[in-house]
C-alpha cells in the first residue's frame, strides 16, 4: 500500500469534471474576468468556483437551485456540501449556492507555512473548533488561537493562517457574500 502524498491530479474528481473545469476557466479568462467577479455575478462562492475550475469539485444542479421560500430553512447534512482542497487545507461549503448574506465554510488543515495573504472586500469571522491556529493579519502581530477562540476582521485586511504547532486544526470561517456591482 502506497503512502505517497496525493498530487494535484489525484484530487481531481474525474477526467470529465477536469475537462469541464478547464473549459470554464478558459471561458472566464477569455472574458477577462476574475473568480471574484464571476462569483459576484453568479451568486456562487469564489472558493467553490476555484474548485470547479481545477476539477476538484463537480458543479451540480444544486449550484443552480430554483427560487425557494426565503423563510424555509436550508439544511446541509454532514456528508453534503461542495468540498475539496483549497489553498493549504480542505474546505467544505456549509450552504448551497444562492442568495445568502454570508458564506460559511468548514476548514481543516495541518499546514505550517502561512503562504500568501488573502484579501477581499468582505468582512470575515472565524472560530477554532480543534487544534491551534496561527492567524496572521497583515500589519499586526500574529495571533495564536485555540479551541473556542474566534476572530473577526474587516474586508480589505490581508489574512492567512496555519497550524501553530504542526497538528491538524479544524475551524469554521464565515465570509460576507460578495455583493454584485460593488467596486473596491
Amino acid at each position: 500500500m502506497s503512502t505517497a502524498t496525493p498530487t494535484e491530479n489525484d484530487r481531481v474528481v474525474d477526467e470529465q469534471t477536469q475537462r469541464i473545469g478547464e473549459h470554464i476557466r478558459a471561458r472566464r479568462r477569455a472574458a477577462r474576468l476574475t473568480l471574484v467577479q464571476v462569483a459576484e455575478t453568479t451568486g456562487l462562492s469564489h472558493p467553490f468556483l476555484s474548485q470547479v475550475e481545477r476539477g476538484h469539485s463537480r458543479a451540480s444542479m444544486v449550484s443552480e437551485r430554483p427560487e425557494q421560500d426565503d423563510r424555509a430553512p436550508e439544511v446541509i447534512r454532514a456528508g453534503e456540501g461542495a468540498r475539496g482542497p483549497f489553498s493549504s487545507g480542505e474546505a467544505r461549503l456549509l450552504v448551497h449556492a444562492g442568495p445568502h448574506a454570508f458564506e460559511p465554510l468548514e476548514w481543516t488543515g495541518d499546514n505550517t507555512d502561512l503562504g500568501e495573504y488573502f484579501e477581499h472586500r468582505e468582512d470575515e469571522f472565524l472560530t477554532v473548533l480543534a487544534g491551534d491556529v496561527l492567524l496572521d493579519l497583515r500589519g499586526q502581530e500574529p495571533l495564536r488561537l485555540g479551541p473556542g477562540d474566534s476572530a473577526y476582521y474587516r474586508g480589505g485586511t490581508g489574512h492567512r493562517w496555519c497550524s501553530a504547532d504542526g497538528s491538524r486544526f479544524h475551524m469554521i470561517v464565515v465570509k460576507e457574500t460578495p455583493r454584485a456591482g460593488v467596486v473596491a
